[in-house]
């Protein structure tokens, strides 16, 4: 399978006190507005990454949240429509985001993404390296908000837990669970059975641990079931994108349905409830 987020450099990269960045790129369809739209607004970002308000102007804040008692906020430090934005922490040292639009002539654009901020030590080389892995879930789930709903907005469901065990036995578990072959291919129909909530649809990608979809089932959207090692244990996720008043009905109805699901498998540390 082919990965659509590569390395790239940029030189109007964040200046990175530890000399790392995680920089990537992803081509898009849509017009460079199109794009700003879905990156730089808060309708936007909250339908493909975590649900987000941004304040669209420079200086302006931006609050978000991965989930209950994990929110936070930011700033835009640079506003410069369709072309480059930039997030950070404001005056407190934390990490920053630039995400930088470049046309195309095929009718598409060239994301990139320039995240910087990270310090030094272990703690933080575990959480650049969940970042790096992390990001390149949420720019196919960009690209893919893109293709299939463009201009529309989804309602966010971000249930995951803390499983024991190996990233790689944690994930062939996940799809076992789930009722999933533990062999998936792009273009593959697949839902899942049991007693877990249903979410069902055609693959978009696959990688190591983790799968992307695009679902039609229990409203239209995005999904992806994910396994990532972070520090010394295994975060297990099942987050899904669905659009429109059916798809806000099901994440109210099947968000806390998912987050007991997964927890009751994991160490009793869950969260998306």
């Amino acid at each position: 399978m082919t990965d659509d987020t590569t390395p790239s450099t940029d030189e109007s990269a964040i200046a990175d006190d530890s000399g790392r960045t995680i920089e990537l790129e992803v081509t898009v369809p849509g017009t460079p507005d199109e794009v700003w739209r879905a990156i730089a607004t808060g309708p936007g970002i909250s339908s493909w990454y975590v649900p987000h308000t941004v304040e669209e102007r420079e200086g302006g804040s931006i609050e978000f949240t991965f989930g209950p008692g994990m929110d936070a906020s930011g700033r835009v430090a640079v506003w410069d429509p369709p072309r480059r934005v930039v997030f950070d922490g404001g005056d407190i040292t934390g990490l920053a985001f630039e995400w930088l639009v470049e046309a195309q002539d095929s009718g598409s654009c060239v994301v990139r993404l320039v995240n910087s901020g990270f310090g030094s030590g272990d703690e933080w080389d575990d959480q650049y390296d969940a970042m790096r892995d992390g990001w390149q879930i949420f720019l196919t789930n960009l690209r893919l908000h893109l293709e299939h709903f463009a201009g529309r907005t989804a309602t966010a469901s971000l249930p995951m837990a803390t499983w024991e065990g190996t990233e790689g036995g944690c994930w062939d578990r996940l799809l076992a669970d789930l009722g999933l072959p533990s062999s998936l291919e792009e273009g593959d129909r697949i839902g899942t059975v049991g007693d877990a909530p249903r979410l069902s649809g055609t693959v978009a990608r696959v990688g190591v641990h983790e799968v992307a979809l695009v679902v039609d089932e229990p409203a239209a959207g995005t999904a992806f079931f994910a396994a990532e090692s972070v520090g010394g244990s295994v975060s297990v996720s099942v987050w899904s994108y669905l659009y429109g008043d059916d798809g806000a009905a099901a994440v109210a109805r099947d968000q806390p349905a998912w987050a007991e699901w997964l927890g009751s498998r994991g160490t009793g540390e869950s969260r998306g409830s």
